[in-house]
């Protein structure tokens, strides 16, 4: 493969498009992302529940599928509320903000080549810039503003440190996502979507850009703040994050704008990396690539879209919830440093393969698959433990914790209120307890009149019944 970055490629053909052409583009673009919605939402709980050994929905329509219908009615139906602190202005711009700039990412994705619609040659895409990926950057960008808005008007606790929560893991994972595309503008020599596509023709980027791909893969993970990233939301410590103090449409507004971002980042990946709209190798090699004309590339784009898709379903139904120190570890320390290297060897055979004839895919794949071994490594290695002193007695006081000896006796009511005792400490004996061992050997030290005298009154409360 023998691209260079100066190689002119062919690009996309807005020329004959008139104004309803583009209406008509806009509204099913639209109706295919709230479509896509409602089957997430299903193949979302059924595939859970199957992973999970439970059944899901399954009463609510055929196979459960009318539950999104439902789920959708009821926050239509629900009670509305507003916050008396809030800012309302802001508290009701944040869900418009957050859904509004997750329907704009579609708008430069190609879901096929050229076709006749209605008499007009016409590209199966709104449209096409020079810039376009650095457009989609921009707009999902600008769809954390939601978040942030949406937590900070609230005027409460739990959403600020959603939303504070939420921008930080932006800031670290966008970093690691946008230099992982860079090697794709390198390899493709363009940034817009359809010169993209039209360079993976004989080798899908996700293949000879391994590592890009992978970063690019778990960075988009954090991105759409999905389990193991969903940080700013997470129930045991945040109750719901930025949305605690959200209800009815306000709240369907953010939950609708995080299904949406799901298929944002898997149309970016499979435009970029898995080959856009082209057909995989045994079908593209069918009737000399006829698959790869007409209506069938929308067919091949929405596969490998819900393939992304049912990949984040699949890892919410495997993995834990990091804590947010490995969380941002992960950002910082493995996939920036890693993302940086993986652009500069990129850049280095480039520029090498302008003064000699190499193979660009022998090189990269090559060069991938160290830089696999190298990450598996970095995550696998294991971290330096500290040493740790001997344990030592905590008791809680009502203002510090003293330090004693371990081994030495407990009072559990020091500060005020019970608490259960540390390791090293022992809880002092029972007072009922006490009493009762008391009680027991004084009935064992009794004279033998003091038990006659017993008896004797025994009797008497028998005959007294």
């Amino acid at each position: 493969m023998t691209i260079l970055a100066t190689t002119a490629l062919p690009t996309a053909d807005f020329s004959e498009d008139t104004w309803w052409i583009w209406l008509i583009k806009a509204v099913v673009i639209l109706v295919f992302l709230v479509g896509s919605v409602i089957l997430a939402l299903w193949v979302e709980r059924r595939g859970l529940g199957r992973m999970q050994t439970r059944l899901g929905p399954n009463v609510t329509g055929p196979l459960g599928f009318g539950q999104a219908f439902a789920d959708a009615l009821k926050l239509v139906l629900k009670e509305d509320f507003w916050l008396k602190g809030a800012d309302k202005f802001v508290y009701l711009l944040g869900p418009f903000v957050a859904a509004f700039t997750s329907f704009l990412v579609y708008a430069v994705l190609p879901f096929g080549p050229e076709v006749s619609m209605f008499g007009i040659t016409t590209p199966l895409q709104l449209t096409d810039m020079p810039v376009a990926v650095v457009y989609i950057l921009a707009v999902t960008s600008l769809g954390v503003y939601g978040i942030v808005l949406g937590g900070w008007s609230a005027n409460s606790t739990y959403p600020l440190l959603g939303a504070v929560r939420s921008s930080a893991q932006i800031i670290s994972y966008e970093l690691s996502m946008g230099l992982s595309l860079v090697s794709v503008f390198l390899v493709s020599g363009s940034m817009s979507t359809s010169q993209i596509v039209d360079a993976q023709t004989q080798l899908w980027w996700g293949i000879s850009l391994l590592p890009a791909f992978v970063i690019y893969f778990v960075s988009m993970v954090g991105e759409v703040n999905r389990l193991p990233f969903d940080l700013p939301e997470a129930e045991g410590e945040l109750v719901a994050g930025h949305t605690t103090e959200y209800s009815s449409m306000k709240f369907a507004w953010f939950y609708l704008a995080e299904y949406i971002n799901m298929l944002n980042v898997s149309g970016v990946a499979v435009t970029l990396f898995l080959g856009g709209w082209r057909a995989p190798f045994p079908l593209s090699a069918i009737g000399d690539g006829v698959l790869n004309t007409g209506w069938w590339p929308v067919l091949w784009f929405v596969a490998k879209v819900w393939i992304v898709m049912f990949m984040m379903i699949w890892m919410r139904g495997t993995l834990l919830r990091f804590r947010y120190d490995q969380f941002m570890n992960l950002g910082w320390k493995v996939l920036i440093p890693v993302a940086l290297v993986w652009l500069v060897a990129v850049a280095i055979i480039q520029g090498v393969r302008q003064f000699a004839d190499v193979d660009l895919t022998t090189l990269l794949l090559w060069i991938a698959g160290v830089f696999v071994v190298l990450m598996v490594a970095l995550l696998l290695w294991p971290s330096r433990k500290k040493e740790e002193a001997p344990p030592e007695a905590v008791v809680p006081t009502a203002g510090r914790p003293d330090i004693v000896p371990a081994g030495s006796d407990f009072d559990a009511f020091a500060g005020g209120y019970p608490v259960p005792p540390l390791p090293g400490q022992t809880l002092p004996p029972s007072p009922r307890r006490a009493r009762r061992e008391a009680a027991a050997m004084a009935g064992t030290q009794r004279t033998p009149a003091g038990s006659t005298a017993a008896s004797h009154t025994q009797d008497k409360e028998s005959h007294d019944v």
